[in-house]
């Protein structure tokens, strides 16, 4: 194999297309760790190169600008209301974009013919799926920082700014991770990127829109009991997000805040809860890539 690449076909999008880098040599003497790290920055710069990054920051940044100014309109701008606000929207809007960023991780570099040329590398392929998850994982949280940080820039320039805004922001990375991760699991078992897309929506459909309708339904029609409570919120990751990031909101009482006083949903749980679906996706996905054909 030569040191550069082929020129995989051009497809209709994702970060697989048209890669045009040199292929990392070496990479067999290296450490596992330093196999992940070569894969996960070659996939960062493939981001970075097909304009991703700026993409995602930018919608970041003009969701959080667009909420700010929302939030002070009336001439004074509270902090707490806006970090409020930013919650609600990203609980609908981050895990759609974590998984629409992540579904052609692999089956998308596979129709490409991409996946063909980093497998024909000396390093085990878990380890290249797992250094692809994490470089699309380093430009989404960057994307999050950057972009929020343009929000809390203006927060900060009223005198508003606050440590919740910082919880937002801590959240958003765990949120995004657990999602992303899931959505490299779709597309590693994902036959077609057509298959894996259609996935990620009814993923997304479930656990933004249908997941607490069905907790909550269940709980008031007594077919469990209200300790199931904690058990629905850890088992959805953006709920789990939802309720971290309002955690950290001193003024947010009443309905979920006051019905997880004494459940053990603490801020250590949720975030050890985001990290578990974050390493279990990552940790499927590259027991499963074995079982693809390329």
């Amino acid at each position: 194999m030569s040191d550069r690449g082929e020129q995989p076909s051009k497809t209709d999008g994702g970060v697989a297309e048209e890669p045009a880098f040199a292929l990392p040599t070496g990479v067999r003497e290296g450490s596992a760790l330093d196999q992940v790290a070569t894969v996960a920055r070659l996939e960062f710069a493939l981001a970075v190169r097909n304009r991703w990054a700026f993409a995602l920051t930018a919608l970041f940044a003009s969701l959080s600008v667009l909420v700010v100014a929302l939030g002070g309109q009336g001439g004074v701008v509270r902090a707490d209301a806006v970090v409020v606000s930013l919650v609600e929207l990203s609980a609908m809007l981050l895990p759609l974009v974590a998984l629409l960023f992540g579904y052609d991780a692999v089956v998308g570099s596979d129709e490409s013919g991409w996946l063909g040329v980093l497998f024909a590398l000396p390093v085990p392929r878990s380890r290249i799926v797992v250094g692809t998850y994490l470089g699309r994982l380093a430009t989404f949280t960057g994307a999050v920082v950057a972009g929020f940080g343009v929000g809390g820039l203006w927060l900060a320039g009223t005198g508003q700014f606050t440590s919740a805004y910082l919880g937002l922001v801590g959240a958003a990375v765990l949120g995004g991770a657990a999602f992303l991760a899931l959505s490299v699991l779709l597309s590693t078992l994902a036959a077609e990127k057509t298959h894996a897309l259609g996935g990620a929506l009814l993923l997304w459909v479930w656990v933004a829109l249908v997941h607490d309708l069905v907790s909550v339904g269940l709980i008031a029609a007594d077919v469990v009991g209200p300790d199931w409570l904690a058990v629905f919120v850890l088992a959805n990751p953006a709920t789990a997000f939802r309720v971290l990031a309002l955690q950290s909101v001193p003024t947010v009482t009443g309905g979920m805040a006051d019905v997880l006083v004494g459940s053990g949903v603490t801020t250590p749980v949720l975030v050890a809860a985001l990290l578990v679906w974050s390493v279990a996706g990552a940790w499927l996905a590259g027991r499963l890539i074995d079982r693809r054909s390329v």
